[in-house]
């Protein structure tokens, strides 16, 4: 068996990513009759905080008959320097994948070359492909496929977002970024993008007609400090309801959560008839079961 590794989006072909959609919305259907993961480990390294991401991966374990190992840099030598090879080694012989969630792409993408078994990268600065294939699984579902779509995205250029770029490349959509100048996704990744994705200036200009409209909050973790000059860059660019009438009127809303409310989405849009916000929260328990299965089973 071939070890996969899964850092970002393009790690998988687009049918490969297609198949895992489908994958998991049987899951979805059958939440505890499939155990094949018995006897299988998963080692979660936790060194940023998490409700979803913690949840869903060690729920998801249990579902599927295997064990998770939360580890968290207090606990291990990583937070006392032991190298990232090292710790990657010796992971890669007592389990069966490890999930990382960090503030280095780098580091984990180092991490990932040192270990022997599959690495899921469960956020970091640049990426949080898992996130995606929960909020690809939710338009799925709902519209019967993304491919075609136009989807808006209202904020902040991060991590996610660089993630809904990579998407748009590998499932067939395009998308609409509206930030502030200077808050764009990566340069790269636009550029791995291509013409997919879009940079513009005004929030309606992204959602007119888009079929959903996405946003995150203004400031992730780690920018806490910027928070005050970031309320200020993105003034304006709050998804509102007179905004989510720009769209089509089947568009739909989603956001990865925590949310501010006030902030980069109004109370009435995320907790409206619009929202699918809490059906994507749920489908990263489901999507990441899928990406499990098939990490960890031969192919």
């Amino acid at each position: 068996m071939t070890k996969r590794d899964f850092l970002t989006l393009l790690d998988f072909t687009g049918p490969e990513l297609d198949a895992l959609i489908q994958r998991a919305i049987e899951l979805k259907r059958d939440r505890h009759g499939h155990r094949p993961l018995v006897g299988r480990t998963l080692a979660m390294i936790f060194e940023k905080s998490s409700t979803r991401t913690r949840v869903s991966f060690e729920a998801g374990m249990a579902q599927l008959g295997g064990d998770a190992l939360f580890l968290s840099p207090r606990d291990t030598q990583l937070g006392r320097g032991e190298p990232i090879e090292d710790t990657a080694r010796v992971l890669g012989g007592m389990v069966d994948a490890v999930m990382i969630r960090n503030d280095d792409q780098q580091a984990l993408e180092r991490f990932a070359a040192a270990c022997d078994v599959p690495v899921i990268n469960a956020l970091s600065d640049r990426f949080h492909p898992c996130q995606l294939l929960a909020d690809v699984q939710t338009l799925v579902e709902h519209f019967g496929s993304v491919r075609g779509r136009r989807i808006a995205w209202v904020g902040d250029g991060n991590n996610v977002c660089n993630s809904f770029a990579l998407a748009a490349r590998q499932f067939g959509f395009t998308l609409s970024v509206a930030c502030p100048e200077g808050f764009e996704p990566d340069a790269d990744v636009l550029e791995q993008a291509g013409d997919c994705v879009q940079i513009v200036r005004e929030p309606g200009a992204a959602t007119a007609g888009a079929d959903a409209v996405v946003t995150d909050v203004w400031a992730s973790m780690g920018q806490e400090s910027e928070q005050t000059s970031r309320v200020a860059a993105f003034a304006g660019y709050q998804v509102d309801e007179a905004l989510m009438q720009q769209a089509a009127e089947h568009a739909v809303f989603l956001h990865c959560l925590p949310a501010h409310r006030g902030e980069e989405v109004a109370a009435g849009v995320i907790d409206g008839p619009r929202s699918l916000v809490w059906d994507e929260a749920e489908n990263r328990l489901h999507a990441q079961k899928a990406l499990l299965e098939f990490l960890m089973l031969p192919q």
